[in-house]
């Protein structure tokens, strides 16, 4: 529903621009421009969905070599202990704990399309846990909000998308983005903890907290002294040895536990041509309606307006224009992912504002599209401090996106 006023609300600010401007200035070509726009859009929608097939078929095939390999189990066994106090309501060993470390696992790789449909399972057995049907319990706003707070291990759908405009290299921002998502994870947690009193001065957590708080200020400390020629040659060759690493990980783990990993690859990478074609619709749709919007003139007064408004308090400019997709994030996936292409598109894959739109689009989720559906989906009316804590932790994602931006670009 969200998306459909979007929608409506960019061609008819669209259509009102071009009119003051077709009146009031008279510019002849702005109708022009608009119509050539929207088909360029469509164009440039179905060549990039047509480009995702082959990567998105890689790396699911690569993640069902994993999931059949039992790496998602060992990482569930691991993180049993941090879950339980994270969700105190939930029972020990309930079943619910398999489909939370299932829906954040298929987030933390990037796959939002496998990410939904676990969710909601995990929605339906918190719903069977809470005793007040119709109002959010505290495990339910705790999953949401671990969901919006967007963590990324591999943000993959970006990376490809990058691939498909052209960057040099398209893995740059790995670094930056797994660090921003860091921030709105742990922000995320913070104020959820403290609505619910939870208690993060227990040993586990304040190990598990506290120790991955310490790993990421010493990377930041570490590419903080680096030159700029020698922070973009270590980001780029840590991140793709990431990558290598994990990849070849799920193999030797498939190898282990005897599974024809040839086969499992098959089966996983046969999703990614379905996913890429399922996309085709939405992100034309995003795309032209963007489009016309930015042909009308629109897109720049209201970037003009922030320009000016920012620069009117002594603040450095350079990433206004990356700030849509931070706008759009809480408010739509596809809205963002548009507004993200859209950035690259006009500003260069590889310019600041290009990378800055793909850090903000990797570092936070889609606040109230998950909060509509989850909640939703379950008949949840009363949603008590989901909204605030989701939003805090989209903020804090912004804010570490921006400062990391800078500090690696």
């Amino acid at each position: 529903m969200v998306l459909n006023y979007i929608w409506i609300a960019f061609f008819v600010i669209a259509a009102v621009v071009a009119v003051v401007r077709l009146t009031f200035f008279g510019d002849v070509e702005v109708l022009p421009a608009i119509m050539n726009s929207t088909l360029d859009s469509s164009k440039t929608a179905f060549e990039i969905s047509l480009g995702l097939t082959g990567v998105l078929s890689l790396w699911l095939g690569i993640m069902k070599i994993g999931e059949k390999g039992g790496v998602i189990d060992a990482m569930a066994r691991v993180l049993s202990p941090v879950f339980a106090r994270l969700f105190p309501e939930i029972p020990r060993g309930h079943p619910v704990y398999g489909n939370i470390f299932m829906n954040l696992a298929a987030n933390m790789l990037g796959l939002d399309n496998a990410a939904t449909p676990l969710g909601l399972q995990a929605m339906e057995r918190l719903q069977a846990l809470n005793e007040r049907k119709d109002t959010a319990s505290n495990s339910m706003i705790m999953f949401l909000v671990l969901n919006t707070s967007g963590l990324t291990i591999i943000p993959i759908s970006i990376l490809v998308y990058r691939a498909q405009m052209g960057a040099a290299q398209p893995t740059d921002v790995f670094v930056p983005i797994l660090l921003a998502t860091f921030f709105s994870t742990l922000a995320g947690i913070i104020a959820t903890s403290l609505y619910q009193r939870i208690n993060l001065l227990q040993p586990v957590l304040l190990a598990a907290l506290g120790g991955l708080s310490l790993v990421v200020t010493a990377v930041i400390w570490g590419f903080s002294r680096l030159q700029q020629a020698e922070l973009s040659v270590v980001s780029n060759n840590v991140a793709n040895g990431l990558l290598l690493l994990i990849v070849i990980a799920f193999i030797v783990a498939g190898l282990r536990r005897k599974v024809n990993v040839y086969d499992a690859f098959i089966e996983g990478a046969k999703g990614g041509f379905e996913t890429a074609v399922r996309i085709i619709p939405y992100l034309v749709a995003i795309l032209v309606a963007i489009g016309a919007f930015r042909a009308s003139g629109a897109m720049d007064w209201v970037l003009q307006a922030m320009e000016w408004a920012i620069s009117a308090i002594g603040l450095d400019t350079q990433w206004v224009g990356a700030l849509p997709t931070a706008i759009m994030k809480p408010l739509s996936g596809s809205g963002a992912r548009g507004m993200m292409v859209d950035a690259m598109t006009t500003y260069g894959a590889d310019s600041f504002v290009g990378r800055l739109a793909c850090m903000f689009q990797g570092s936070t989720d889609t606040t109230f599209y998950i909060l509509a559906v989850y909640f939703g989906s379950v008949g949840i009316s009363r949603t008590r401090h989901a909204v605030a804590c989701g939003l805090l932790a989209d903020l804090a994602g912004i804010v570490a996106a921006i400062f990391l931006c800078y500090l690696f670009f």
